[in-house]
């Protein structure tokens, strides 16, 4: 998924695309209106995340000419604006959906894919595969060489992170983010308690292990050797 992050707060800019590049999509910055619309008009992309407030050319504004053109890309809009006329007005402006600051990044990536679904049903993969583990982001499903695996809410989004990235070393600061919505180190176990749950059902009863530490650095989820 190739988005355009148009937020003029360039530290809230590099949150959202960073936190949609490690979700393995791609993603692009404009800091003000003007340079947003020209983005939008001049390239390819699959969804725009758009702050309501911004220089030059406010984000309605932005929306109002991008669908003068028939531009009809998703656009998630961001705002701190939280009263109901607002909401309204923002969707009735031509907005698909609106997101009150402060938010969680898992929302805000969920609410995307949402949107793409929608709109471009292909471009989301439902069923992510590393060996003969499989997960069905859609019906909420995981199997690994055939039998049915039950994990808990969290457990589901840490593996769902870990199969986006296989191959890939993860960080703890990654899985704080992305699979906890922490900014900071909570100074707990937590990752390590999830981590070990996680193993016991995907790895215990199947060989070969598939999840794997990484010392100094975090954890890998491959089909291979061990990683040291």
């Amino acid at each position: 998924m190739r988005v355009l992050v148009v937020e003029d707060d360039r530290e809230a800019a590099a949150f959202v695309a960073q936190g949609l590049k490690e979700s393995g999509h791609l993603a692009q910055c404009a800091y003000d209106g003007r340079e947003g619309l020209h983005r939008a008009l001049e390239a390819s992309f699959d969804s725009i995340v758009l702050d309501r407030m911004l220089p030059e050319l406010d984000g309605l504004a932005v929306i109002a000419k991008l669908r003068e053109q028939h531009v009809n890309i998703p656009i998630l809009i961001l705002s701190a604006l939280s009263d109901t006329d607002e909401r309204v007005t923002g969707l009735r402006a031509g907005g698909d959906d609106y997101l009150v600051k402060p938010f969680a990044f898992a929302e805000l990536l969920a609410r995307l894919e949402a949107l793409v679904r929608r709109r471009r049903p292909e471009l989301v993969e439902k069923v992510l595969q590393v060996g003969d583990l499989k997960l069905n982001r859609i019906k909420r499903r995981v199997t690994r060489d055939g039998q049915n695996i039950n994990l808990q809410p969290r457990e589901f989004r840490l593996l769902e992170f870990l199969m986006m990235h296989a191959d890939q070393a993860v960080t703890r600061s990654m899985l704080l983010e992305n699979v906890w919505d922490y900014h900071f180190d909570p100074q707990t176990n937590v990752i390590d308690v999830h981590i070990s749950r996680l193993r016991a059902k995907i790895d215990k009863d199947f060989s070969p292990p598939l999840l794997h530490t990484v010392r100094g650095t975090g954890y890998i989820l491959r089909a291979g050797d061990t990683v040291e």
